[in-house]
């Protein structure tokens, strides 16, 4: 067992090929996309050069500029902060400059095959991730209600969390027919993964994840929920997404997205900043030694969009917080959503107003982490009475939630996630500073480890963030609410606009919100593809035949359609 209990039902080795469609709703290969010899399309030689706004400098707009440079386009790259997005990694004044924090996406399952296709691209390393209970996390406490219990193993706990986790996995064959799917996605079995599918979103569109477990024999009890909500599987607690749509969650657990998470070493910002600054190899129009850097103006992206707009031509003009004004016949927009609310003034015209119902339903989870960087991983020395490590990874019911202990070696400064929350919980954080923060959790912590003195081993200010507080994200990552799978459905399918009408197209929604399972960087990169393929058919350019892209096989596995009346 790698995770967190209660587990969903036994998932395979880590050895073994992972699943690499990343949900069922649009089994598509992406990886093998990717890993194609003849690439991911062409473009005519006319449009050689022509410009294309790739609005947000996050990794899905990365991504998507780099394939259209490779195609022999011209990204123009609007960031309005920092190339990175949520992939952003911070370092600690003052202190060494090797220990540093993800404030954003920090663990990458297996299952996420295109993005380790530009992690090993551009020369990335992973290692694995310090989840609870996984195996190489040297130990957990999960502490509920004042009791604290120190686990290496699932089989120290006590037989209740046991009792939980069979639960989780009764519901899971019970009503979502869990093993079948996971099969059917592991072998790509297209077919049956559309089969299973189609029925389930049918049924349990408007279920919430707290209603199914509910629903389910297995979790008759209360307290067996309370516990799964507050020790959750793979990753923690997942009671703060009790209100959202089940079917979220299944999406999750069907491609074991809370499995085996490795982080990338260094951190996870240096890969689209390493996106920005490579030179392709195989690069159509533009000479070798091109880079996205290279083809900006002193190597930075344009600064933030502020007004968006069609003009005559039915083209998408641009205006940036500098005053430029720039007009362009395709544009990708991948920051998040709300930012056409908000922040960026819009033409309705932009889109059709189903596609605008459902910019403005999209449903975002808040999100709050705190670290401390501290003089060595002291959490590694044995209590003299016990024998048992001084700290561990922890899970609880009190103010912090999951603390995660990071360390580069024995003998070197480490690092303290002392809490990663989510929703409500992140929102109780909001109000205080990193240093108001951070005593609240000192004290939550020294309540489960009354003889450990944490504060003696800090060497340098905490970093914080709280994702909704972020002027550029409002938000951490988008999750459906029952009977949003329509407006999913919408946001998902934009990149095939043909059946758009003529003044409706040449704008592309990407980013991890648009995925149909968001929140982690997969998603991102997916849409970013699907964009891709997108700008390519407008611009009047093919795939190879023997590698078809996603708008080219969007008949044969578009997803599920729900009636509308």
């Amino acid at each position: 067992m790698t995770s967190t209990v209660p587990n969903a039902v036994q998932h395979a080795d880590a050895q073994q090929p992972p699943i690499t469609m990343f949900g069922p709703d649009f089994p598509y290969a992406y990886d093998d996309f990717l890993a194609h010899p003849a690439g991911l399309g062409q473009i005519p030689a006319t449009e050689h050069g022509t410009e294309v706004a790739v609005i947000g400098g996050g990794l899905s707009g990365i991504v998507a500029a780099y394939e259209l440079m490779k195609m022999g386009l011209k990204p123009v790259v609007y960031e309005a902060d920092q190339i990175g997005g949520r992939l952003r990694t911070v370092g600690f004044d003052g202190c060494d400059p090797a220990l540093s924090a993800e404030m954003g996406a920090m663990r990458f399952p297996p299952s996420s095959t295109a993005l380790q296709h530009y992690i090993d691209l551009v020369g990335l390393e992973t290692r694995p991730f310090p989840n609870p209970l996984a195996e190489t996390t040297p130990s957990t406490v999960v502490d509920l209600k004042g009791e604290s219990h120190y686990a290496t193993t699932v089989d120290d706990l006590p037989q209740v969390y046991r009792d939980v986790m069979n639960a989780w996995n009764a519901c899971l064959e019970e009503g979502a027919d869990f093993s079948d799917m996971n099969r059917a996605m592991r072998e790509r079995d297209v077919p049956r993964i559309r089969e299973i599918w189609a029925k389930l979103v049918e049924k349990l569109d408007n279920q919430t994840f707290y209603g199914f477990l509910c629903e389910s024999e297995s979790f008759k009890s209360f307290r067996h929920r309370e516990i799964f909500g507050q020790v959750g599987f793979g990753t923690g607690g997942w009671d703060t997404d009790f209100p959202n749509s089940i079917l979220e969650i299944l999406r999750v657990v069907y491609t074991e997205a809370d499995d085996h998470h490795r982080g990338i070493v260094g951190g996870s910002q240096q890969l689209p900043l390493r996106m920005w600054e490579r030179e392709p190899e195989k690069i159509v129009h533009w000479p070798y030694g091109t880079s996205l850097k290279s083809l900006h103006v002193n190597g930075e992206p344009r600064p933030a969009v502020t007004r968006l707009n069609r003009t005559s031509g039915n083209r998408i003009t641009v205006t940036d917080a500098n005053g430029d004004i720039r007009t362009y016949r395709s544009a990708i927009f991948t920051a998040q959503s709300w930012m056409l609310l908000s922040k960026i003034a819009c033409d309705d015209s932009l889109f059709p107003i189903d596609h605008w119902t459902a910019i403005e339903r999209t449903h975002y989870m808040e999100s709050s982490k705190l670290f401390v960087p501290v003089d060595r991983p002291f959490w590694l020395d044995k209590d003299e009475r016990t024998g048992r490590d001084v700290m561990s990874m922890t899970l609880t019911d009190r103010m912090t939630r999951g603390t995660y202990l990071l360390d580069d070696g024995p003998d070197k400064p480490a690092v303290i996630c002392l809490s990663y929350t989510w929703c409500d919980d992140s929102l109780k954080w909001l109000p205080l500073s990193a240093s108001e923060r951070m005593e609240v959790m000192l004290k939550s912590l020294g309540e489960i480890y009354p003889n450990v003195d944490i504060r003696k081993h800090i060497i340098g200010n905490p970093v914080t963030v709280s994702w909704e507080n972020e002027p550029y994200f409002m938000g951490a990552f988008k999750a459906n609410l029952p009977g949003h799978y329509r407006y999913q459905r919408r946001l998902f399918t934009h990149f095939v606009q043909d059946r758009l009408p003529e003044d409706k197209r040449g704008i592309f929604l990407a980013g991890d919100d648009i995925s149909w399972t968001a929140g982690w960087a997969e998603g991102a990169v997916q849409t970013a593809l699907n964009a891709v393929w997108g700008v390519m058919h407008q611009l009047g350019g093919t795939t190879d035949p023997t590698n078809p892209g996603p708008g080219d096989v969007y008949d044969e596995i578009a997803p599920v359609e729900l009636p509308e009346d």
